[in-house]
């Protein structure tokens, strides 16, 4: 069982290491190494069969599995699935921009931030860089840029009419003061890596925030960090996996997917083959027959932060489902299938947790406030797999730091850990 006293601290370190879904899965991985997990590639022929831990990493998603000596054709998989990307921004294409004596970036919307949350704060870049002879480097600049809100002299309405930030015009950081022209982003993230500007080819940067996340309020019950949605999840689903003994009944799959805020279609996304392909590697030479037995019989969690009851919009919540911080992880239902969950999900979702000894709650949206939606109907849908959505409750969530309770994280590792390796009921 996790040590709840190591796992808050550590999920913060997991966090700081991880800005972008590429530091994310590169932190892994190193977790994965430490615990004697072998990389595959997937241009490589694979070893099949068990015992086994091993990993397999496409751009910002990871694959990890624990497959037990008595793996055959017929052996199920249990599969915890999250993402490693949150909502933000990404660097644009000739990105150092100003005018004004000021210095600039070219940034574009990722998925549906809170625009405001991200204003006045110490920002980063991070993520990869291609180089023109095919190599790769992951970089991140420390505090380096802001979107500087305009002062309350300049808009004496702006807080009795509201904010209104168009994301064109408003939402251009400042990097410095001077002349743009003799100011290279991309140039600087190339030494970084210690190369030149010339030599970078292509690259995948996002922004992050800098603050470091924090344990407060009454009692220390709260605590605020950036990527929360879905850092959280990777975390517990990273630290549950590598709990499961080699003996367990199951395959258990740790699966972290990138671009879930925009939709998933990708080919590291929750939409694309990289999870059917793996789990069909897995199986080697099993007939479809046979591996149509074992879907049949696996299960797959997916795990993606959800709403606690705003005590100032209560309004905005379902009147008898108001999920609070510190009560448990989620069980995410919707009638409309925005959440995978169903009667036999639930059942499952409850013996995990009564197996981990946590409590959880239920969380259905406000009937007219429709939900967003996560992996799980995408997993649901690619491979036929019975689905279940889960998740810590979040205030802020979308914002550049969200807010959970401190119990709630290493509860969601504990129920995973059990789901992965189930008792005899």
């Amino acid at each position: 069982m996790a040590d709840l006293r190591k796992h808050l601290p550590d999920l913060a370190r997991f966090v700081e290491a991880s800005p972008s879904s590429f530091h994310a899965v590169e932190e892994a991985a190193s977790r994965f190494d430490d615990a004697g997990f072998l990389r595959l590639h997937e241009e490589d022929e694979w070893p099949v069969g068990g015992p086994a831990r091993r990993y397999v990493v496409r751009d910002g998603a990871i694959v990890a599995w624990v497959e037990p000596a008595t793996s055959a054709a017929l052996t199920p998989f249990r599969i915890l699935g999250a993402h490693t990307d949150s909502p933000g921004f990404k660097l644009k294409p000739k990105p150092t921009t100003g005018k004004f004596g000021w210095i600039q970036a070219g940034v574009e919307v990722y998925g549906g931030p809170l625009y405001n949350s991200w204003l006045d704060r110490e920002l980063e870049f991070a993520g990869r860089l291609v180089f023109t002879d095919g190599t790769t480097a992951l970089v991140r600049t420390g505090p380096f840029l802001r979107f500087p809100q305009l002062a309350v002299h300049l808009d004496r309405g702006v807080n009795s009419d509201g904010l209104r930030l168009d994301p064109q015009t408003h939402l251009n950081p400042v990097i410095g003061v001077g002349d743009p022209p003799a100011a290279d982003i991309v140039g600087h993230l190339a030494q970084l890596a210690g190369r030149g500007g010339a030599d970078v080819a292509g690259y995948d940067i996002v922004v992050a925030d800098t603050a470091p996340p924090a344990v407060f309020g009454l009692d220390g019950r709260l605590f605020a960090s950036g990527r929360l949605d879905n850092l959280s999840s990777v975390h517990a689903g990273l630290t549950a996996l590598l709990r499961v003994p080699d003996d367990a009944a199951d395959i258990a799959v740790f699966a972290a997917f990138d671009h879930e805020e925009v939709g998933s279609a990708t080919r590291s996304g929750a939409s694309g083959p990289m999870l059917s392909d793996i789990l069909e590697r897995i199986k080697g030479e099993a007939s479809f027959s046979e591996r149509a037995r074992a879907f049949a019989a696996s299960w797959c969690l997916s795990a993606d932060a959800g709403h606690a009851v705003h005590p100032n919009y209560p309004e905005r919540h379902d009147p008898a489902n108001r999920p609070i911080l510190g009560a448990g992880p989620l069980l995410k239902i919707n009638a409309n299938q925005r959440y995978a969950t169903d009667g036999p999900g639930a059942a499952e979702w409850a013996r995990a947790c009564r197996q981990a000894g946590v409590a959880y709650q239920e969380f259905v949206s406000n009937n007219a406030m429709p939900c967003g939606s996560t992996i799980g109907p995408l997993t649901a849908t690619r491979l036929g797999i019975r689905t279940i959505d889960v998740g810590i409750a979040l205030l802020s969530m979308h914002s550049a730091r969200e807010l959970c309770g401190v119990d709630d994280p290493v509860s969601l590792s504990l129920a995973i850990e059990a789901f992965f390796a189930p008792r005899a009921r």
